[in-house]
């Protein structure tokens, strides 16, 4: 009903000026990126462009002309005109309605005849014009008193310059030409979620909230309208072990993206109502997921790995009213309250120079306490030796669905994490070939391998797939076999290569990357890992015994999880 009611009222008396006045703006700003990096375009958006003019004769000037065609015609168009349209848009003949639910017992769904008096009432309900509530109050109404830069210093590990503020920030900052009109940023300091209490972990999977408030004057929907027409974002993120905002801007919005982050840090906004529909949405979108089987798999498989410890319990719809936004919001400052010990790493189109007062006045007003700490560890093990489970639950089309989990100690290293990628990659083919084409039991056996360095170095491996409850004791043996397969005898040459071919081709491709650049960079800090450093090399030098001996250190140290659901057999 608020749906419908709302397209009636934009039926009725059309977009606002400044509604319109924003969206314009938002609009032209994409265009003039997409200008910009004119140069730096992917063969897929050529290839989109050519299919959209084959099959909807859709013209294709290229952007030069239609970034000066667009920048001449969208001034000229009113507001009244959009309007007009809409009017045409939204009719009494050219609606359709359909509603899809699960069938379940008790569940009321409202009548065709309910639902068409929806669309009549919207019709017929006496509207008024939307008021759009603008300001033009600035994003911050005065600049912070700034710090100062202490020292700058070149890095020859990944070609970039490193600053110290006068706060403690630190800020690595690598310029790139891949992009015209990108910079990305990730600030990023040790200690996460991991030092609250295990008591508290019901709030701390709430800590996604704050966001939901907004920042400094303006709520999260006011925000959305004073960044029309700019290219800057910030959010942040409090995982286990650390805490992190992130970002992205163009660099004429440079400026933006560092007023963002510092109210990120400064003035989260309390917002009661937004908390009130944050927790309503959460309790709709929970009560759901208990509805699929799949949330009884993936139970089983965090109990069988992780043995139910506190920290790795699924939050349910009955929990979220047990949230404290006080204490929520408290976490949040206690995270960000000290930005000493963050490091901040720029990536992209970025001129040092110009950039350095900005950074001074933004980065460098930020609060700092000088307190030293780390994550904590909390002890959450991963289940040694082997464990197996196999229960039965009714699901709507009868399937089994399988999950294997290995880890094993392995040391946190270039080499290994290549080895660990191939031998997944490797595996991936096998199964394709003979878990799919030739026994046509599933469409596809997912692999996957992560080396993980804190709290201890392992390697972790799993292989999920799902078949007919028919097919499973035969899959399973294939999948088991071509494990001994691999510590035994390794993989063949050609799938070997053809990782080794897709792998180069690949890391080619991400040195063309800012993303990559900065996670290559946030890695080196954290793990002290250089994924940069002898690529190529290591994956050339790898041979098929290599893969065997790493496939045969990990699985014969026996830590096996094995979580099987299948659905009961028809009587």
């Amino acid at each position: 009903a608020a749906m419908l009611r709302e397209l009636e009222r934009a039926r009725q008396f059309g977009f606002t000026e400044t509604e319109y006045n924003r969206a314009r703006a938002e609009y032209l700003r994409q265009l003039e990126s997409s200008y910009n990096e004119r140069d730096k375009q992917k063969n897929e958006k050529y290839v989109n462009e050519y299919v959209r003019h084959f099959l909807d004769n859709e013209p294709i000037p290229g952007i030069e002309n239609e970034y000066t065609i667009i920048n001449q015609i969208a001034p000229n168009i009113p507001v009244a005109a959009i309007n007009q349209l809409m009017k045409g848009l939204i009719t009494d003949d050219n609606q359709a309605l359909a509603l899809f639910a699960p069938e379940k017992e008790n569940l009321k769904l409202p009548s065709e005849a309910a639902i068409a008096k929806l669309l009549k009432d919207a019709k017929t309900e006496k509207l008024t014009a939307y008021v759009d509530k603008v300001s033009d109050e600035p994003l911050m109404a005065e600049a912070p008193k700034g710090g100062k830069i202490v020292s700058e210093s070149k890095d020859d590990i990944f070609g970039a310059t490193t600053l110290t503020l006068s706060n403690g920030v630190k800020v690595i900052i690598k310029k790139t030409d891949f992009k015209a009109d990108e910079i990305w940023m990730k600030g990023v300091s040790l200690g996460g979620s991991s030092v609250f209490p295990d008591s508290e972990i019901i709030n701390i999977n709430g800590l996604d909230a704050v966001g939901v408030g907004g920042l400094g004057n303006f709520s999260a929907v006011n925000l959305e309208k004073v960044l029309a027409g700019k290219k800057a974002s910030v959010s942040y993120d409090i995982a286990n072990k650390t805490e992190s905002v992130s970002g992205s801007c163009s660099p004429k919005d440079f400026e933006t993206m560092m007023q963002l982050t510092y109210l990120t840090f400064t003035a989260p906004r309390r917002d009661d109502d937004a908390f009130a529909s944050y927790k309503n949405r959460n309790k709709a979108a929970l009560k759901n997921q208990e509805l699929n089987p799949n949330v009884a798999f993936s139970d089983s498989i965090q109990a069988g790995i992780y043995m139910k410890h506190p920290r790795i319990i699924r939050i349910k719809a009955d929990m979220v009213d047990q949230m404290d936004y006080d204490k929520i919001l408290s976490m949040y400052q206690d995270r960000f309250k000290d930005a000493s010990d963050f490091t901040f790493i720029f990536v992209g189109n970025v001129d040092v120079e110009k950039m350095k007062p900005v950074i001074a006045e933004y980065l460098g007003a930020l609060p700092a306490v000088n307190r030293k700490e780390t994550f904590k560890d909390n002890k959450i093990e991963m289940r040694q030796g082997i464990y197996k489970n196999e229960f039965t639950k009714q699901q709507e089309t009868p399937k089994a669905s399988v999950f294997a989990f290995y880890n094993g100690d392995c040391k946190y290293d270039l080499r290994n994490n290549l080895l660990l990628s191939m031998t997944s990659q490797i595996l991936d083919l096998v199964y394709t070939e003979k878990v799919r084409e030739d026994e046509g039991g599933t469409y596809g056996v997912y692999v996957g391998g992560t080396l993980q360095k804190y709290p201890k170095e392992k390697a972790i491996l799993q292989i999920i797939f799902d078949t007919a409850p028919e097919k499973k004791e035969k899959l399973m043996k294939i999948i088991f076999g071509e494990i001994d397969n691999i510590t035994k005898t390794g993989p063949s040459e050609a799938n070997l290569n053809k990782v080794k071919e897709y792998m180069l081709k690949k890391h080619t491709e991400d040195l063309k990357e800012n993303s990559y650049w900065l996670g290559s960079i946030d890695e080196y800090l954290y793990t002290g890992m250089n994924r940069m450093n002898d690529y190529e090399k290591i994956v050339n030098s790898i041979t098929v015994n290599d893969i065997r001996k790493f496939a045969d250190d990990l699985f014969k140290q026996k830590n096996e999880v094995e979580v099987t659901m299948v659905s009961p057999e028809k009587k």
